[in-house]
């Protein structure tokens, strides 16, 4: 099967190729990237005013299945990151059960190659069932292809565990993706400490819940050498801790999502659980210093931390409501209108920060590129087309955004896994 896309404008972080190309793929692989390819296709695209673009890899998403299905599927999952343009997710093992072992793990991955349109790499727990007490099989996931431990929805609380399981995690050549949460210090907050806390009557969440982890955790991966991921980043303490990091030469690395760079806690309008999410919608300084660490490329990608929820679990004031918003069908328009458009990062740091880089991260040596010899997975993304977000169009089981509504710039209009189309508007 060969498909030939015509005219777009590729960007390609690994080359640098930032221009009008056209991209010949057959079977799973890109085998030329040129000007006025001639070469005879079973299909062809036209990507006229369209950007080119290496499939986005999500580092972060819940895709809750096993034993949660109810909220979302792998199959109902990898429908709508294909929507949203991203070709590859990491799901996260906080599942019923957690994936703890090397046999789930293999699991999952068998059945999402059955299930998922998009590939799917699974992410195993830190602790047994992660409850924060005995180190899960952490070598025989790493052996099943998980890439990453993590103990996502909370933090391992105790400090030396979470060391030795930093040690397995680099004897495995595996990254460890942290969630900085104190839980001790959370004491029953909702959205974050502040005057909008205050005038709503709920209880806030500081800074200090999540910067408090942070250091701790950068300073555990100082010792232990493994590579450190920072999940949703949502504070400027972050980003300095980060930076301080880096030029240490650490291999640390961190992740924003875009209702953590778009929207403020002055953006809630309500108590409602839609706007409930951990961590919690910042300050405004906190917004402003999350966008300059992305465009100084302190913050090296943009996930989602997709976590779909059931509407009554949702639609109840923050008190009673889950943590957690749905991101993978609006990531890429959310991140195109209000970063690029606005001149924040450019289209390259798009790439970079939704492809290239969470390949790197992960030692996927064949994706987050669009050149010759590399996987075909693929989004064609239009810059053009003005719409608002609209809940009902998204293929998730999740509906918890506060996105609904919201008037966005650029749209996906084709997702390709393995050379397969497996996404059209």
């Amino acid at each position: 099967m060969k498909i030939l896309i015509k005219d777009g404008h590729v960007i390609d972080p690994l080359t640098g190729l930032d221009g009008q190309c056209d991209v010949l793929i057959e079977n799973d692989r890109i085998v030329k990237v040129e000007k006025d390819i001639t070469d005879p296709a079973d299909q062809q695209i036209c990507a006229s005013g369209c950007y080119v673009m290496p499939g986005f890899i999500d580092l972060h998403v819940h895709l809750r299945d096993p034993g949660l299905t109810h909220k979302e599927t792998l199959a109902t999952g990898g429908a709508a990151a294909a929507h949203g343009g991203v070709t590859t997710v990491c799901a996260m093992p906080n599942t019923k059960p957690v994936i703890d072992t090397k046999e789930m793990v293999e699991s999952v991955h068998k059945r999402a190659k059955e299930e998922s349109v998009v590939h799917v790499i699974q992410v195993g727990a830190v602790t047994k069932g992660q409850a924060g007490k005995e180190l899960a099989d952490i070598s025989g996931m790493a052996e099943a292809g998980c890439h990453a431990i993590s103990e996502d929805g909370k933090s391992v609380m105790n400090a030396s565990l979470y060391r030795n399981g930093m040690k397995l995690a680099k004897e495995s050549g595996i990254s460890v993706f942290a969630h900085c949460e104190d839980i001790t210090m959370v004491e029953g907050g909702v959205m974050n400490a502040g005057a909008k806390a205050q005038a709503l009557g709920v209880k806030g969440i500081t800074n200090s819940v999540e910067d408090v982890i942070t250091a701790r955790d950068i300073l555990l991966a100082k010792e232990t050498g493994v590579r450190l991921h920072l999940c949703h980043c949502s504070t400027k303490d972050s980003v300095e801790m980060i930076r301080l990091a880096k030029e240490e030469g650490l291999k640390v690395t961190g992740e924003v999502c875009p209702h953590h760079f778009i929207l403020s806690e002055e953006d809630i309008t309500e108590n409602n659980g839609r706007f409930k999410m951990n961590p919690p919608l910042r300050s405004r300084e906190d917004v402003e210093a999350l966008r300059a660490g992305l465009k100084e490329d302190i913050m090296d990608v943009i996930s989602t931390d997709h976590a779909p929820h059931a509407v009554e679990e949702k639609d109840v004031p923050m008190e009673k409501s889950a943590f957690g918003i749905v991101g993978l069908e609006t990531s890429a328009c959310l991140t195109y209108t209000e970063l690029v458009e606005k001149g924040v990062i450019t289209m390259m740091q798009m790439a970079e920060k939704m492809s290239y880089n969470p390949a790197k991260i992960l030692g996927l040596q064949d994706k987050g590129s669009i050149s010759e010899g590399k996987i075909a997975d693929i989004v064609i993304f239009d810059p053009n087309k003005e719409y608002n977000i609209d809940v009902n169009t998204f293929y998730s089981k999740g509906k918890n955004t506060p996105f609904d509504g919201y008037p966005v710039k650029g749209e996906v209009i084709y997702t390709i896994v393995d050379g397969k189309i497996v996404y059209t508007k």
